[in-house]
Parts: structure tokens; sequence; C-alpha cells
């Protein structure tokens, strides 16, 4: 039996109306719902950056709204909503610059922590082994105060020998990081 054009259960427009290759052409309902979800995986992303980071994204004002107001819902049912809307937003946004700004956080992020690890590694090996890790740091970094490494260096041994905090060794890698931002 027919149904009525007015009937609800009836699909306003299905793609099955369309030529084949125009049908061809349209993703399928799956491969849209998987691009929905990516969205708002990127809309979780967002909502976990800080404000300064947020500022350096290519961002609509009513996505960065949206996104400030994800970060002060605490209730998760809400903050489910929220992410799910943040998600529809983003689908009227051009996802690219703001993939590839996200990537450039991410990569700097990344840097950032290789250099602290780097920095640790050194402080490390200038505790353990004294004016030989020194000499090799001086190499790379020639600009360094010697004569200030030398004494943190010391009185870092000298608390790890004694089984006291770590404050030298913490000010010795305060001293690392400045020399490697001054380079």
């Amino acid at each position: 039996m027919p149904r009525h054009p007015n009937d609800p259960r009836q699909p306003i427009e299905a793609d099955y109306n369309l030529p084949e290759e125009e049908a061809a052409e349209l993703p399928s309902k799956s491969q849209r719902k998987r691009e929905m979800l990516a969205l708002q995986d990127v809309g979780a992303e967002l909502v976990e950056l800080a404000a300064n980071q947020l500022d350096k994204l290519p961002l609509p004002e009513n996505l960065r709204y949206a996104i400030d107001q994800c970060q002060q819902i605490h209730a998760h049912e809400g903050k489910r909503r929220q992410l799910q809307f943040i998600g529809k937003l983003l689908r009227d946004v051009d996802p690219e610059p703001l993939l590839q700004a996200l990537e450039q956080l991410r990569q700097h992020a990344k840097l950032a922590t290789q250099r602290h690890h780097q920095l640790e590694r050194w402080r490390d090996r200038l505790i353990g082994e004294g004016d030989a890790a020194l000499t090799d740091l001086l190499h790379d970094y020639p600009h360094a105060d010697r004569q200030q490494l030398r004494q943190l260096i010391r009185t870092a041994q000298k608390e790890a020998e004694q089984g006291k905090p770590p404050a030298a060794a913490r000010e010795l890698f305060r001293a690392l990081r400045a020399m490697a931002d001054s380079q």
C-alpha cells in the first residue's frame, strides 16, 4: 500500500532517488558518522587546551564561546552534550586550517618535552660525572658560566651524598634551562 506524501515515516529526500553517478559520490551514512565523531574528538582536544593555546587557533567566535562554556561544565552529561554541540559547530568550519594549527601546537609541545628531557639528562650527567660532563656541556654551550655551573654541580653532589632534598639539583636544572634559553 503506498504511503501518503506527508507520512513522517517516509524519508523526505532519499538518496536512492538520485541518479547513480551522484549517489556513488555521496559518502555513506557510516562515513558521515565517522567524520562527525572525528570532529567531536577534535572538539574534545580543543576543550583540553589552555586559553593561551586557544588564542593561537583560528576559531570562530561562536566555537570559542562553546569551548569556553564546556571548560566550565563539570557534570558528565552536560559536558558530553556540550562536546556534541562543539562537534556540530565544527561541521560548519573548514577543519583543515584548524587541524594544521593543532598539529603545530602538538609539535611545539613535543619539542618542549624533548628539550626538557635533554636538560634533565644533562643535569643527571653533570651530577654523576662532574667536570668531565661539564667539559662536554661547555663544548655544546660555549657561552655557559663555567664557574656557576661547577659550584651548582658540587653542591648537588654533596646533597646527593648526604641524602638531602635535591634543592641544588633543581637550581642546576634552572641554570641549564636559562643557559639553553639564552642560546
